[in-house]
């Protein structure tokens, strides 16, 4: 087995604090085994808290941590509401993005219906639900008969463009204040928290008062409350009348779960875990509930199988209580389950997708712009993306300059070329990579109109060539809206490292349309440089190779519990990697597995604040000089330094750009940032990376998490390693399929 480098260790424990060791080795030494003790609870390295601005990372149910603390409180009725978990509040601020987004179109554009600019499959989708909502068809009707196959849109005129302004986001606004009295009225009668009436307000709108008396387990879909705080809500309401196979319970139930599996980035569910999961909750007859639920238009069913054989199921479809398929020689047909939402992104994209394929002119002359490419990769994708409207690219950090490379070709032939990325450092170096500015937006500008050209008077963002650079970053719905605000005819380019994490939201865009196959796939010849380009490579194949590291490059500081991992972390911040390196501790970020736990953002946040910039935190908790992360939507992690703080709220340096966060917005969406996890260090790269792997922190370890986390250095990379032999087979484990999606089907299933 194969070690991590070991070359001259900044902060070595065999060395004094201000000290540098030289010592050369094979293998990693091994901690001690009183580091075994740092298990779970309050030390689990994933559990997240709200406003951390990333899902959990590492395992798919590593949220249940967060969610859970409303179950442990019996029935919940004179318990205080849970804090929102770090997904959940995300996926909120993901909805508060496009609500805002949908309002300024309405506006520019006129009234429009609900649903009208879909095409395809996701209007077929459409149509069915309100069919079944309206009473006009029976629920089965749903998953009885395949979806008429319709064409794909052809390319019209494309429309002249017109450059709009950026508008500024809307504030977003609360319930009504006699909602919110009237809700909470109702929630005193069941002996719920007050403090829930403006989220339940919020969440289920005006009436929530009147829904929450008929159906007392809508409760469900306020976040942070679980089924025990829902059931004590219902019993204090309904008296003798509550059962746990109440239809209104299991209902709300199947919803919960599948909201409970979005958190955890599945668009869809297997229905034989809801049923399950469903006995797990004392509901007697799962099969009947989860019937229940599609009749109710709570979940959809979808059947996804080998084409042939779904043609002869749809003559005799499964219900969702059984698998399809079950005669003899054949093999079973999934049954899956989604919540609608999810289920019309999903094919949406998959109809947008499509449609840029279809749309665009083929076989344009880029010839002259290819010869010029700067590399073989380059000039490869510069050829695919003259002949196709959908292209995929893959490769490391130095795979970068391709992408770059292709919109400066592309500018040059007189196109609108841009790219957009995840992050705004990301931004940064797009634009250095092309030498032009204007080439760069980060994504969320984009769609909100804050970056880019704006959009022509069809509404659609004028560009001829779009590149999204760290696409597996896209969720499901974000690319969904990306690629409906595409005109016909715009060539669209993802771009990628396949072996960093995937999206804070639900799906794994970038992943299907690799697997899927629907476009031409430009993997990147171009290696990433140095001892650190060598070991990520060998981690992205299952290897963790010793490389050689005369720079120190690359170096290990082995300890024995989570106590030591702290200590060392700072001592490498403050002093070794400064002095032993050149960089400077502004410049250094650490990385860890999770929030939680002794050696979690949390306590490493605190030991180095204490350290680097010891003060009151007179402002909210924070002071001058304080390295923090600000988080104003799902996914996007912006790095600043605390400035000051007045009566409009506190005011952070963001990279030289002034942003002032509002008072009652500060304890949810700003973190300190000296210490972040790997999903909220995804899409960034800094000069010095620490990596800290507490005893703890193994439950939380993956291929795809080591390789994000190793991968964020540029000039150096500092392991603080303390898991033994965890770190090489958490490497060598082949990655699984760890999100249930439907994308890559209907990507795979040809247009008729």
């Amino acid at each position: 087995m194969t070690a991590l480098p070991r070359g001259e260790t900044p902060g070595s424990p065999a060395a004094d604090d201000d000290g540098v060791v030289a010592t050369p080795s094979a293998a990693v030494p091994a901690p001690s085994a009183g580091d075994e003790g740092h298990a779970a609870d309050e030390g689990s390295p994933t559990a997240d808290d709200a406003g951390d601005g990333a899902e959990t990372d590492g395992q798919d149910d590593t949220t249940d941590g967060a969610t859970d603390t409303a179950d442990d409180t019996g029935d919940g009725a004179d318990a205080a509401p849970a804090p929102l978990s770090e997904a959940e509040a995300e996926l909120a601020a993901q909805r508060e993005l496009r609500e805002r987004i949908e309002k300024r179109k309405a506006e520019k554009e006129g009234p429009i219906a609900a649903g009208a600019k879909l095409s395809g499959r996701a209007a077929d989708l459409l149509a069915a639900v309100r069919a079944v909502e309206s009473g006009e068809q029976p629920a089965t009707s749903f998953f009885d008969s395949p979806a008429p196959a319709v064409p794909r849109r052809t390319a019209p005129a494309p429309a002249p463009a017109r450059p709009r302004a950026p508008e500024p986001a809307r504030a977003p606004q609360g319930a009504p204040p006699e909602a919110v009295a009237a809700t909470a009225a109702v929630l005193a009668e069941g002996g719920a928290p007050a403090a829930l009436a403006g989220p339940a307000a919020e969440t289920l709108g005006a009436q929530a008062a009147e829904t929450l008396r008929a159906d007392p387990w809508q409760l469900l879909a306020v976040p942070g409350v679980g089924p025990e705080q829902a059931d004590g809500f219902a019993r204090a309401l309904l008296g003798a009348e509550c059962g746990p196979d109440d239809e209104r319970r299991t209902a709300a139930l199947v919803g919960w779960l599948l909201e409970r599996a979005a958190l955890r980035g599945h668009t869809a569910l297997d229905a034989s875990e809801v049923r399950a999961a469903l006995a797990e909750r004392s509901v007697a007859d799962p099969d009947a509930a989860v019937q229940h639920a599609v009749a109710e238009g709570v979940v959809l069913v979808f059947q996804d199988g080998p084409e042939d054989q779904a043609d002869q199921d749809s003559e005799a479809p499964a219900e969702p209580g059984e698998e399809a398929g079950t005669d003899a020689g054949q093999e079973p047909v999934q049954v899956l389950l989604g919540l609608d939402r999810y289920a019309l992104a999903e094919e949406s994209l998959a109809d947008g997708l499509a449609r840029l394929v279809n749309a665009c002119e083929k076989d344009a002359d880029w010839a002259e712009a290819a010869s010029g490419a700067g590399s073989p990769s380059a000039a490869e994708l510069i050829r695919a993306v003259a002949a196709h409207g959908l292209v995929a690219h893959t490769g490391g950090e130095a795979a970068r300059a391709e992408p770059a490379a292709l919109i400066t070709a592309a500018r040059g032939l007189g196109l609108r070329a841009l790219g957009t990325t995840h992050s705004a450092d990301g931004r940064r170096r797009l634009a250095e990579a092309t030498g032009d500015p204007e080439t760069a937006v980060t994504l969320a500008g984009l769609l909100s109109g804050e970056q880019g050209p704006g959009r022509d008077e069809e509404g659609a963002v004028a560009v001829d060539l779009l590149v999204v650079l760290d696409a597996p970053q896209l969720d499901i719905e974000t690319a969904a809206i990306l690629v409906e605000s595409l005109a016909d005819g715009t060539r669209l380019v993802l771009s990628g490292d396949p072996g960093v994490l995937g999206s804070a939201g639900a799906g794994r865009v970038f992943a299907d349309v690799l697997a899927a196959r629907a476009c031409p796939q430009i993997v990147s010849r171009t290696p990433d440089p140095g001892p650190i380009g060598e070991l990520v490579s060998g981690i992205g194949i299952g290897e963790l190779n010793q490389v050689e590291a005369p720079g120190k490059e690359v170096v290990i500081v082995p300890v024995r519990d989570a106590g030591e991992a702290v200590h060392r972390t700072v001592q490498l911040v403050a002093d070794s990697v400064p002095r032993a390196i050149g960089v400077p501790s502004s410049d250094t970020q650490v990385i860890t597995v999770g929030h939680g736990g002794s050696a979690g953002t949390r306590a490493l946040n605190a030991a180095l604040k204490q350290r680097l910039n010891p003060g009151p935190g007179r402002f909210g908790g924070f002071d001058p000089g304080d390295r923090v992360v600000h988080v104003p939507a799902p996914g996007r992690v912006v790095p600043a330094v605390v400035v000051s703080a007045d009566a409009e709220g506190l005011r952070l340096d963001c990279a030289g750009t002034e942003v002032v966060v509002a008072q009652e917005r500060v304890e949810s969406s700003v973190r300190h940032g000296w210490a972040l996890s790997a999903h909220q260090a995804a899409g960034m790269r800094w000069p010095a990376v620490v990596v800290v792997l507490p005893g703890d922190a193994v439950q939380g370890l993956s291929r795809s998490w080591v390789y994000t986390a190793f991968s964020r250095g540029e000039r150096h990379l500092s392991v603080v390693h303390g898991v033994d032999q965890a770190l090489p087979r958490a490497v060598a484990q082949s990655p699984a399929q760890d999100r249930t999606t439907r994308l890559r089907t209907l990507l795979e299933t040809p247009a008729r």
